[in-house]
């Protein structure tokens, strides 16, 4: 590919800072940047048309953990690592409606809930032993009680009795999310180049050398990578991708469902779009298959979502499913991300767990603040 002088003179020289990735993370420190940086040249690299992992492909969970996946994460982290945990997510989110506003994320508070299957007996127990426990825990956070115990009013069958409610919970929509992202991008006239992969990146300690889909050279100042579950090419950290596949139904004629609603420990969940139900997850029924870069889909993970469907959450409901997709995530062996210089001019934040939407405005100021 051959640049011509206005394309090379444009775009791609006097890079004061180079960002990769145009997901929550990027664009947030992209803007984090600018606001620091008035006059500086800030290029933001995206592979894809869309954003690529899945900051325009999440279900638009407004959440910081269900009760058993706390429980859960107790059992690898500490209690203080925990309860931070919880309160970058908070932080995160209300930072995410401060930057762009309720309006334009479509932000609804309709509360959050757990539900547990008849399988997982052992854990709706454990959920509801310990919820006092955790409720005091997370008290210094939220300076109220977060979770509590309600009846079954959704005609869920195949459930055990009671649901646990989060009336901190809410849902926004994702497609407007990062329009209003994007749109503020561009009126701090920071450049963002899309289907351009930046597929290696060097520093001289004077500059960071960038090569663009294997054949394109240019350079920046700095460079920021926020590739989340695309971040191993890069860095040679505890973070891998974590595929997750969704679908949604057609909509649904007297749809009783409103809220955000998890499953199994956060592996499974669903929630409301208008008369339609979106429900994504099943990573966990084989780890390494999902441990991939590749978006696509599976008839183990599709069969096991509509089962869901049918046997849990609409019963008595006829449905039909509308679209199918993948997002990757980035995930490791803790959920704190990964935010350091790898060298004197190139910076990460990555691993976000899971929790994009909550921690990615956070993570990406963050990114931005390491320089």
């Amino acid at each position: 590919m051959n640049l011509s002088y206005w394309e090379q003179k444009t775009w791609l020289s006097n890079i004061e800072f180079g960002v990769i990735g145009s997901g929550i993370v990027g664009l947030t420190c992209a803007l984090q940047l600018r606001k620091k940086y008035p006059q500086s040249k800030i290029v933001v690299f995206e592979k894809g048309m869309l954003p690529s992992g899945a900051s325009t492909k999440n279900a638009g969970f407004a959440c910081f953990g269900s009760l058993s996946e706390i429980i859960e994460d107790l059992k690898t982290h500490s209690q203080d690592e925990v309860v931070s945990l919880v309160e970058r997510r908070k932080n995160g989110l209300n930072q995410l409606k401060a930057l762009l506003g309720e309006d334009a994320i479509d932000y609804k508070p309709y509360g959050g809930y757990e539900l547990f299957t008849q399988n997982e007996k052992e854990t709706y127990q454990q959920s509801l032993a310990n919820i006092e426990y955790i409720n005091n825990l997370l008290r210094p956070v939220f300076k109220d009680e977060v979770f509590s115990i309600i009846k079954n009013n959704f005609r869920f069958k195949n459930i055990e009795q009671s649901l646990v409610y989060n009336r901190f919970e809410g849902q926004i929509n994702t497609g407007k999310m990062m329009l209003a992202l994007l749109s503020l991008v561009y009126k701090n006239n920071i450049i963002v180049l899309n289907n351009v992969e930046v597929t290696s990146v060097s520093d001289t300690k004077n500059k960071v050398f960038i090569q663009l889909n294997n054949q394109i050279e240019s350079s920046a100042s700095k460079v920021f990578i926020a590739t989340n579950g695309f971040a191993k090419q890069f860095i040679n950290n505890d973070v891998k991708p974590a595929r997750a596949q969704v679908l949604i139904t057609k909509p649904i004629t007297n749809l009783h469902i409103k809220g955000t609603f998890h499953i199994d420990k956060g592996y499974y969940y669903f929630r409301n779009i208008a008369s339609r139900i979106l429900l994504g997850g099943g990573r966990n029924l084989d780890f390494k298959a999902e441990e991939t870069t590749t978006t696509g889909l599976t008839p183990l993970v599709q069969d096991k979502l509509e089962t869901l469907l049918q046997t849990v959450l609409l019963p008595d409901t006829p449905f039909a499913i509308d679209m199918r997709w993948s997002g990757i995530m980035g995930v490791g062996k803790t959920k704190k991300p990964i935010l350091k210089a790898l060298s004197k001019n190139i910076f990460c934040g990555v691993r976000l767990g899971g929790m994009g939407v909550a921690i990615g405005t956070h993570t990406g100021k963050e990114l931005a603040s390491l320089l």
